[in-house]
């Protein structure tokens, strides 16, 4: 599929102006890799939850995106949500990587899911919800994924915040010190090789003599 290929700041200004306020600090930055320096080319939007989904939509009719991931971190009063993707695959030293940050209070944790326009994100989105504690509204299968079943409730090993892990869940294996009732592991002793008897080594010598000594005996 021929495609036409945005520079960086015409991907930008599509969505600048298209949705205008609810787009802010967009950003750029390339940068070199590799022994080439080959140019590597990431472009940073904030956006708001409620133009999440026409902005993917949007990226989608500007060239299929790949969804990396759906990450995330805690900065205090709120978290922040990146949806990370890449465009332009197969392009030589083309590919984009494009990343709508969504900002959420903690007080109002709710995203839409991705899943049906991105299916590939159900996995990514379950995480979220364990992980932050952010509810996915609609998604079709909002089971755990790493936790187990019998985690405490309103724990998010992610956050910073009384919601994260508490010090009674961590193990302060520096505290305890090495055990010291652990069983001496069984080891094998390595048998020696037999060494070479040096005349038994000129013997055999002797009897298949190497071409270099039959030359020699020859002349």
């Amino acid at each position: 599929m021929n495609e036409t290929i945005l520079t960086p700041q015409e991907l930008i200004d599509r969505f600048t102006r298209t949705f205008g306020d609810l787009v802010s600090d967009p950003r750029i930055q390339i940068r070199a890799e590799g022994a080439k320096k080959n140019p590597n080319t990431n472009i940073w939007m904030t956006i708001t939850r409620d133009i999440l989904k026409p902005a993917i939509s949007m990226l989608k009719e500007i060239s299929y995106p790949h969804l990396s991931v759906i990450s995330g971190w805690d900065v205090g009063e709120e978290l922040r949500m990146q949806y990370i993707f890449s465009i332009y695959f197969g392009e030589r030293h083309g590919e984009y990587m494009v990343i709508f940050t969504v900002p959420l209070t903690k007080g109002d944790l709710v995203l839409p899911t991705i899943t049906d326009i991105m299916p590939g994100a159900l996995f990514t989105e379950r995480e979220k919800q364990e992980m932050f504690g952010v509810t996915i509204t609609d998604i079709p299968d909002g089971r755990r994924l790493f936790l187990p079943e019998d985690f405490p409730e309103g724990v998010y090993p992610l956050r910073k915040d009384e919601t994260g892990i508490p010090d009674t869940m961590v193990k302060h294996l520096w505290e305890v010190g090495r055990p010291t009732n652990r069983p001496v592991p069984p080891v094998t002793e390595k048998e020696e090789e037999p060494k070479d008897d040096p005349e038994e080594k000129t013997v055999k010598n002797k009897e298949n003599p190497s071409p270099e000594a039959e030359a020699k005996t020859d002349e």
